[in-house]
Parts: C-alpha cells; structure tokens; sequence
C-alpha cells in the first residue's frame, strides 16, 4: 500500500494568548476585540441614555453592557419551554437588571439609603440580595442609568465589571474587623485589589468570569471560586491564608483545588493578580464551555499552577509550603445574634431567599441610625447585617428588624433556602423560583415545623447553577416534567450536596425529578425520612450520602 504522505494534524490552539493565539475564536472574544467593553459607559452617557432603548447598538447590549452590570431582563409572559427557541431580541424586555458591586460584603448606612432611594425611584422598589453580596435592581431604563451610576459613585459604589469576562465582586466576610473569631481582617487588601485593579484594562478582558473569594473565616463558599483564600495558620510564619484555585459550578461543577502554599496578609494583592493574570494569559478562549479557570487548573495540575505562579512572569518568588489544615464543620451564615470583639453585637437576619425591596431597604437603614450603627453586611448565603449594636440595646433591635420582616430567629427553612433570580427576570430561566420558594419556606414551616437543624434547600431556574444546586442539602435544579402528558414547571433533585467537611456535589438519584407543585410532599417526605434514619449529630448531607436511593424519593 502507498505510504500517505499527509503531516499530521497539529491540535487545535485554544485560544491562549501565552502562547500567541490572539486571533479571536468566537463572537465574545471578538466583541472584546473590536472595542474593549468598559468603553460602552460613554455610549450609554452619551448616546443611548438619550436616545432610549431602540438606539442601542445590539452589539453593545447583548455583551458589553456586562462590563458595567447590565443586562437585559426577560419579556414578561414567556413560558419556560420557549427559553432555548427564541432568539435574544424575542426573549428580551426593553428593561435592565442591574447589579451592585459590595466588595468584602459592608456597606455604609448611608450607602445602603442611597441604594434604596435608587430602587424606589428608579427600579419599581425591586432589590434582591444576591449570593454574591450584591444587590440587584430591576426594570431599569437606560435614560435613568447614568443618574443610577452618579448617586453610586458618590458614596463609593459602582456597577463596574459586577457582570462579564473580569474579576467579579470580591466576596468577603460582612464581620471582617469585628468577629471575635477573626485572627486577620483582610479588608484593606479587597479594597485596595477593588481600587487598583477594578476598571484596569489590563485585566477586565479574561476569557470568562472570575470569582475570587477573600475571607479569614469560612463563612463564604470558598470551593466554588476561582481563587479563594481562607484563614490558615503556618507552624513558622503564624496566621495566614490557604489558597484555593479553580473552583466553579454550572454545567461542569469542579471544586477548588488547595495549591498548598500559605499566603502572607501582605501578600495577598501580589498572589491573586498572579492568579489572575495566568487565567488572563493561558486561560482558553476557544470554547466558552472551557473558558473558566478550572478547566486550566484541572488540565495543568496544582504542582504546575503553582510553578508558573512562582516563576518570573509571575509571582517571581517561591511560597511556603502549607500542609491542610483542619476543615471547619460547617459555612457560617451569621444569622442570629453575635458578640463583637469591642463587646457590641451584631445581628444577622434572613430575608426569605433574598428577595427584598427599596423601602425595606430604607426601613432597615432607618434601623440602623437610630441604634448608633454605620455598618451593615450582606452575605453570600443571601443575608442581612445589622453591626454595632449596644449590648443593653440588642433586643429592641431585634424587635424592631422583626417588625420589618427582617427576623433574627428564623425556622431552619428560612435560614437555609436560597434561590436565583428565576424566570420572572432572568432570560435563561426555565421555571420560577423566587416566587416558588417564598411560597415553599411558608409551606413548609407548617408541614415539618419541629425540624431542628437548618436543611439547606437551593432553588435555581436552569442548569447555570447561580443558586450553587451542586453544594445545597437539597439542590433544585429548574426544568420542565412530564405529568399526566403534558408539561409542567419542575426540578431535579440533587441531594446531599456541601462544603467544609461535608464538601460534596450532590448526588443525583436516577429519575428524580418533582413537580413544582409537589415539593412541598417531596421534601417532608424525605425530611422526615431523615430525621428518623439519622444517627446521633449526623447531618443531613452525610445521611442522604449513604441512604438508599430508595430513600431517598
């Protein structure tokens, strides 16, 4: 047979500009390209807050307006088995979400009046507490944003880069310089990596978003981010951070990996733009389904990662060494009423699944002034910080939170269900969840009132994974399902998901799929399953790990 004289093909490059494939490989990177997308703020100044919705350029909206945390939210009306047919012009509404940044999760009570003055003016009195620390606005109109943006400004917030492929908002601990457990307040380094960093061009083009997570104590998801450091102390070096890189959910859920370095407080700004700068530099841009951190890292291998890190284009120095230190039992949620170390308390309430509003908002800021506070901290479990508080004054504060629906004694489901934004606003969405859940705490409250520990139930509206469904107790994850032939809104379940010692993806039992309708059966049934199956102290997690599948529906 004649020999074949074709040269073998050379792999397909994926993007990496470390390795000179600049050429843009899809339609976001080449977006990207043709106009850097922090660029779109004076459009919107300029141009399109004068001439409205129909004088947007769609290039613009559907991808540059991310940059400065605006979205198009969907068209009322459309049903959740339309969502992957049409197209984003049939999908969208001609209003916007629009997203806060609140770096480390504190706010001013004077920057959270503005905030709510915004949403009663601006937003229909929409505003939701995000898992991110955020808030979110809706039905916002273009004319109105760059009067959003000076009222901001103007009390140190901003909207820049909270959506797009850019460092995300910085998620932190809403107690940092207060906890009497915190050993080292890293609040300084998140403001200075928020000043230096948010809004250079040098690193607001990555190949897909990047989460960081900055916290001494694990009260923040530290597996799910791109790069996390967490409190960690060095049997030489003292108090310090262990970091974590690579972490990520949606379709392809991987969990952080430790790089077993320990991170100095003076070192924190130098490690993540390193980090971020390799992701910046070999992340893939090819495919936007391989474009996250995680990809990288899980391709490379911690023991490569950290070598580039410390090589000369980067870091330029070596680490320490960190073995693992001991994982902590559980997420803190600060719900609850908690002694400060200067020996004034703070108090954490629960909002059910975020939703809220401007004037609960201004009621809470109202709260605040008058028990002598200038702190408030949101949370990356959807929560509500009140700091400060006078010993002698806590429990007419509680009272008064309470009479606002902010309670500081929620049953465990209210404590422990989160959702996404969910079909009512959000173009991805395939079934309602804000809505769904509000009404699934209420129903469940009554059906197993005496539950005794929290049961954490994470709603989300497609298989995006905003809620984090992957890490919940109960993880939800939106579609539609088949009952008496026709189509209705439901959820497959993910089950005995979780972080810190009980980190784990939920298990996905075969055929587990429920009804909208039928959660509330669904969860007492296996609530109740639970609690007389469980062992001493076991969590609900460890149990729905090693029940029987048959148990478990």
């Amino acid at each position: 047979m004649p020999t074949s004289t074709r040269k073998p093909s050379r792999p397909k490059g994926q993007g990496q500009w470390a390795m000179g494939h600049r050429e843009p490989l899809n339609k976001n990177e080449q977006s990207k390209k043709d106009d850097h997308p922090l660029n779109v703020r004076q459009r919107i100044e300029g141009i399109y807050a004068h001439g409205g919705f129909d004088s947007i350029d769609p290039a613009d909206m559907r991808g540059r307006f991310r940059w400065w945390g605006l979205y198009t939210q969907r068209r009322p009306g459309i049903e959740g088995g339309r969502t992957a047919m049409l197209e984003d012009e049939e999908l969208e509404d001609r209003y916007f979400m629009m997203r806060v940044r609140i770096d480390g999760g504190q706010l001013t009570a004077e920057q959270l009046r503005v905030i709510a003055g915004i949403s009663q003016e601006f937003a229909r009195d929409t505003a939701d507490l995000t898992n991110r620390q955020n808030i979110q606005f809706h039905w916002v109109r273009i004319e109105d944003v760059p009067e959003i943006w000076r009222r901001l400004e103007a009390v140190g917030l901003d909207t820049q880069e909270a959506c797009g492929d850019c460092p995300r908002v910085i998620i932190g601990s809403p107690v940092a310089g207060v906890s009497a457990d915190e050993v080292i307040d890293p609040t300084e380094q998140i403001r200075e990596l928020h000043d230096r960093y948010i809004g250079d061009k040098s690193l607001a083009n990555l190949p897909r978003k990047y989460k960081t997570s900055i916290s001494w104590l694990p009260d923040n998801p530290y597996e799910t981010n791109d790069f996390s450091l967490v409190g960690a102390h060095h049997p030489e070096h003292g108090p310090g951070f262990d970091l974590w890189v690579g972490g990520g959910l949606s379709t392809n859920p991987i969990f952080a990996q430790r790089l077993g370095v320990w991170v100095a407080q003076e070192d924190i700004v130098d490690v993540w733009l390193g980090v971020t700068s390799i992701f910046r530099d070999w992340g893939y841009r090819r495919m936007r389904n391989r474009a996250r951190l995680k990809f990288l890292v899980q391709d490379w291998g911690v023991e490569k990662f950290r070598e580039v890190l410390e090589s000369e284009a980067y870091l330029g120095r070596k680490l320490p060494d960190l073995d693992a230190p001991p994982l902590p039992e559980k997420l803190i949620d600060h719900i609850g009423v908690h002694k400060q170390r200067d020996g004034n308390y703070y108090i954490g309430t629960a909002p059910v699944v975020g939703r809220v509003s401007g004037t609960l908002l201004g009621q809470f800021a109202d709260i605040a002034e008058k028990y002598g506070s200038d702190r408030i901290g949101t949370t990356s479990l959807q929560k509500l910080l009140l700091l400060d508080v006078p010993a002698d004054r806590v429990d007419e504060a509680v009272a008064d939170l309470d009479g606002i629906g902010l309670t500081a004694n929620p049953s465990p489901w209210r404590q422990s269900t989160m959702a996404c934004t969910g079909i009512q606003f959000c173009k991805l969405a395939i079934v309602d969840t804000k809505e769904r859940s509000r009404e699934l705490v209420a129903e469940l409250e009554k059906r197993v009132p005496e539950l005794d520990v929290p049961i954490s139930v994470h709603f989300n509206g497609c298989p995006n994974a905003c809620a984090r469904t992957q890490t919940g107790d109960i993880g939800l994850k939106g579609q539609l399902v088949m009952v008496d032939g026709r189509q209705v809104e439901g959820f497959q379940v993910h089950l005995g998901g979780g972080h810190a010692v009980d980190a784990a993806l939920g298990r996905k039992p075969r055929g587990l799929k429920v009804a909208s309708a039928d959660l509330g059966e669904y969860i007492e049934r296996i609530t109740r399953r639970f609690l007389a199956g469980r062992t001493e102290g076991e969590t609900f997690a460890h149990w729905a790990n090693r029940a029987e599948e048959a148990e478990l529906k």
